[in-house]
């Protein structure tokens, strides 16, 4: 893989502090600011699962967001292409998005394959510990493949898309992960339901 590129630095800037602060926000929110990251392989149920996981929240009245890998490169990240230095540059500009979410104190949740450790690591370690919960959608790439609508995968290994994801470019499975779903086999239902449990536990949101 590439070596990341370091952003530009912007020169004559001051953070400005605010007099609302994410520590108000949550109070008046009911709940934590949190970035809750699915990561998996195209066709592996991320956006589905991180749709149904706000949907679940937002019927708890929660303050919710979904960052969607394609929504994203409709505008923040049209810019972008699919090469390891896009993919770096993709999941660098939505984990600095995702923290100003969290730091209005919405739970923002992010559906994006970032298929590499660094990367996810990197937004990891640009907030604060217990802010970032990694949820690995584990699907086999066989089961992808039969779910792909889009018919991304046959396109792939006919080589008319370059640097496919689990195909013609790597996928890098977390390590440790705070949770890690087969969402290959159990029902959507079954992992809201442990998502929802994470954040429990983690002190995202308060048990109803």
């Amino acid at each position: 893989m590439n070596e990341p590129v370091s952003p530009p630095v912007s020169a004559n800037v001051v953070w400005h502090q605010a007099t609302v602060t994410r520590a108000r926000r949550e109070v008046q929110n009911g709940h934590r600011g949190a970035i809750v990251w699915f990561t998996g392989l195209s066709g592996s149920g991320k956006s589905t699962l991180a749709h149904a996981v706000e949907e679940a929240l937002h019927q708890r009245g929660c303050r919710t967001f979904v960052l969607d890998g394609d929504n994203v490169r409709h505008g923040l990240c049209g810019d972008l292409g699919f090469s390891s230095e896009g993919r770096i540059e993709n999941i660098r500009r939505v984990g600095e998005v995702g923290k100003l979410f969290m730091e209005a104190g919405i739970i923002v949740l992010t559906a994006f394959i970032s298929p590499y450790r660094e990367d996810r690591n990197r937004v990891r370690g640009v907030v604060a510990h217990g802010d970032f919960i990694e949820i690995y959608c584990d699907t086999p790439i066989d089961v992808c493949e039969k779910r792909d609508v889009k018919g991304l995968y046959k396109k792939a290994r006919a080589g008319q898309i370059a640097e496919f994801t689990g195909i013609s470019s790597p996928y890098e499975i977390p390590v440790s992960p705070e949770l890690a779903l087969n969402t290959g086999v159990a029902e959507l239902d079954t992992c809201v339901r442990q998502v929802l449990d994470e954040m429990l536990l983690r002190g995202v949101i308060a048990r109803q």
